[in-house]
């Protein structure tokens, strides 16, 4: 057994070789490094499971008189704090509840931000646009869905803080499918959503006042001024103290640090404070190392838990997780990735020192209880709780904030940072907290505890090995790639999958290839097997198709098309061949060039209401890099960007309008720059319908000519893109509004 060393005191570990190993390095809290800032702060909470939580805010909130802010990954305005009823004559449910609020305060000014989230989770959360509208019920009332991110990545942290005083911060999103209590019963009638059952769910929020709740409500007002771009009130002093009334605190007069993790974004550096946290707090591990968190697929902190598993005298680590990942697309990601860390971790556990653990309930088997708390302890001296999982992403792509309590030798809070980790367990356990410390005392041991607590029947911590079939393992990309730490890098995703640069123009014309013969010895197959041949005559095609000119609002039904396609991306080069097949080479381009200009304003329109960070997400690096030049040269950014096609034509609708571009110059510029393309198709179709109701030598050497106009056109711009390539760019003599212009031509053209 190993000894506890005294407080304040250093271990001596027993050396693995003749050479004495290097002590494990104390742990400090370094803003800049493992840290953003550290303040004073009064009062400190773990709040555990969402019934204390929700209970607690429920509380709080109606004490603030200035500002609220709440920030989270998902924020649902039919969720209910208390489930079973609060008893304080307010609505249940989150959003009306927020209004009474406002109205019965009305300095009191709300702010929400969630995530912009990926199509990905839409069947998980409320439905965007319903989300939207439900959340616009009051003037003091703000809600804002924030898409300011890199792509792949998702805002994540959990925060609520009010009037900078009371701040809440951890694993907890104040949304559905969250709340349950920490009896975790089978078939709690209160555990439900929509009017289903969902499976037990444990998490852990903490609670914190004084400088380190105004430090949050800093951290609050810059998100929300990065996302939305408009600055929230300022705070002001306030006579209230919003801490709620029932809540006890664990620690008094402490000071909490904050560390977080934001991804680079354009010109802003990222930040990676959690981890380094993590990095520094494992290697500073003596005696145990206590994690609760919904994933476990950081390569990272894989491998500072393997430095600790070498030692002869390290410290236990266990690991407490849920049994199965949410779906089939975790299971085959984040679930793959954790079983290839637990193999790596139990390769080196030559001391059988590192256990993973799912809580078990009677009648749950094979669920067990959802774990989703972000929780580290280590020895007795260091505790973080907040939103950060054990993943890469939660390390460098995703924003993230944790909370973290050190002893720094002191007494009281090391036996409060031990009775926090007691009560987890004690939970997981079903045990008194302060037995399970007491066990801890006796063995000397955390992971010992854990197994003389241990039972086969009823609730319990229950040894898990995830499974990793190796058909799976091998099919399974990377880990950099299911679980990326940086913004992803499209080109580096597909170099992974294809090892040469010449791999994808080959494989893409082989495909067309193939593509083009099966579609013809499709078409043979059917003219001399079926009555094709007989109906299918393309003069004949031709006079049915222009008699459709002849039916009434044909021209308004064709506008309504371009209009939908406007919404369903159609490509615009299809519709204007359609149109001017239908209406004839001079009416049809007229209308094409009118459907054109139609589609371009609706979607001009829709991409000024969704706003420049919606559109973001959507237009792609190229795009977007184009979309900074739009407004400095208007019409001729527009000329250039309709002649060089980068992007659907759909796409570049909804980009120029969230850009600085005029809506007349966004209109003049697509006419100008599509009239070219809409004149050539008109002129093609002509002479193809000429050549086949009167074939002959003329025809056809018209129809050649009009072919070799798009024909010459082409090769005089390659021929320039490849002088440009050679050269280096613009000519030094290019003035400066010219040299942008060729920028911004050879970026639509792919030279970014």
């Amino acid at each position: 057994m190993r000894q506890q060393n005294p407080p304040g005191t250093t271990a001596r570990l027993a050396p693995d070789t003749p050479h004495e190993v290097q002590e494990p390095a104390s742990f400090t809290l370094q803003p800049g490094r493992n840290c953003w800032r550290v303040e004073p702060c009064q009062r400190f909470a773990m709040l555990v499971d969402g019934d204390a939580y929700f209970r607690a805010l429920r509380e709080a909130l109606p004490l603030a008189e200035h500002t609220i802010f709440i920030l989270g990954w998902d924020i649902d305005s039919r969720m209910e704090l208390v489930p079973g009823g609060a008893d304080d004559d307010l609505p249940a449910g989150l959003r009306d509840f927020l209004c009474a609020l406002a109205d019965r305060r009305p300095d009191l000014r709300i702010y929400i931000l969630s995530w912009d989230y990926a199509m990905v989770m839409a069947m998980e959360r409320e439905w965007l646009p319903s989300a939207s509208a439900h959340w616009q019920a009051h003037r003091h009332l703000s809600f804002w869905l924030d898409g300011n991110h890199p792509p792949g990545a998702s805002h994540h942290q959990k925060v609520v803080v009010l009037d900078n005083k009371v701040a809440f911060c951890g694993g907890l999103d104040m949304t559905l499918r969250r709340w349950d209590d920490n009896q975790h019963a089978p078939n709690a009638p209160l555990r439900m959503a929509e009017g289903k059952p969902y499976p037990p769910f444990h998490d852990v929020q903490c609670a914190l006042d004084g400088e380190a709740a105004a430090a949050l409500g800093t951290l609050a007002a810059e998100r929300w001024l990065r996302a939305t771009g408009k600055e929230p009130r300022p705070p002001e002093a306030t006579s209230s103290d919003p801490w709620p009334p029932s809540l006890a605190p664990e620690l008094t007069d402490i000071r909490v640090g904050i560390a977080r993790t934001m991804p680079h974004c354009e010109d802003e550096p990222g930040v990676s404070e959690i981890r380094m946290l993590l990095r520094d707090a494992i290697a500073s591990a003596r005696h145990s190392i206590y994690m609760e968190n919904q994933y476990f697929s950081s390569g990272e902190v894989a491998k500072a838990l393997e430095a600790k598993l070498g030692r002869k005298d390290g410290p236990d680590i266990v690991l407490v997780s849920r049994r199965n990942e949410s779906g089939w697309l975790e299971a085959h990601s984040m679930g793959v990735l954790r079983a290839r860390q637990y193999r790596r971790l139990r390769a080196a556990d030559t001391y059988e020192r590192f256990h993973l653990f799912c809580p078990t309930i009677p009648g749950l088997k094979p669920e067990c209880v959802n774990i989703h708390s972000k929780v580290t302890v280590i020895d007795d001296d260091i505790l973080t709780i907040g939103s950060s999982n054990l993943s890469n992403r939660s390390l460098g792509l995703d924003t993230e904030c944790n909370m973290v309590v050190t002893s720094d030798g002191e007494q009281r809070v090391r036996d409060a940072i031990s009775a926090m980790r007691a009560r987890l367990l004690g939970e997981h356990l079903e045990v008194a907290p302060e037995d399970f410390q007491a066990e801890v005392a006796a063995s000397r041991s955390l992971l010992a505890a854990i197994r003389s607590k241990q039972r086969p029947e009823g609730r319990s911590l229950e040894d898990y090995v995830p499974p990793l079939p190796d058909d799976l393992d091998a099919a399974s990309p990377a880990d950099h790639l299911l679980d990326p730490i940086e913004p992803i890098d499209s080109d580096q995703v597909l170099a992974e999958f294809v090892s040469h640069e010449a791999r994808p123009r080959v494989l893409g014309r082989v495909g067309v290839m193939v593509v083009l013969a099966l579609m013809l010895a499709g078409l043979a197959f059917a003219w001399r097997h079926t009555p094709l041949r007989e109906w299918a005559d393309f003069r004949a095609l031709l006079g049915v198709v222009e008699q459709l000119d002849e039916m009434p609002l044909a021209p308004l039904a064709m506008m309504g098309i371009y209009l939908a396609g406007a919404v369903t991306m159609l490509p615009v080069t299809m519709l204007i061949l359609v149109t001017v097949v239908v209406f004839g080479p001079v009416y049809g381009a007229a209308l094409a060039l009118a459907g054109i200009v139609l589609s371009t304003g609706a979607g001009y329109l829709a991409g000024r209401l969704l706003g420049r960070n919606t559109v973001r997400r959507f237009g792609g690096r190229r795009l977007n890099r184009v979309s900074h030049q739009l407004g400095r040269h208007g019409i001729l950014a527009m000329v250039v960007l309709r002649l060089v096609p980068l992007a659907p034509f759909s796409l570049v609708n909804l980009v120029v309008g969230a850009s600085r571009i005029s809506l007349r110059d966004c209109l003049v510029g697509t006419a100008l720059g599509m009239l070219p393309g809409i004149l050539i198709s008109a002129a093609l179709v002509n002479r193809v319908a000429a050549a086949a109701r009167d074939p002959g030598l003329l025809t056809f050497a018209l129809l050649g000519l009009v072919l070799l106009v798009p024909a010459s056109l082409l090769l005089v711009l390659r021929r320039r893109r490849r002088r440009q390539a050679e050269g280096g760019g613009a000519h030094p003599h290019d003035d400066r509004a010219g040299g942008r212009l060729a920028r911004l031509a050879r970026m639509a053209g792919g030279r970014t």
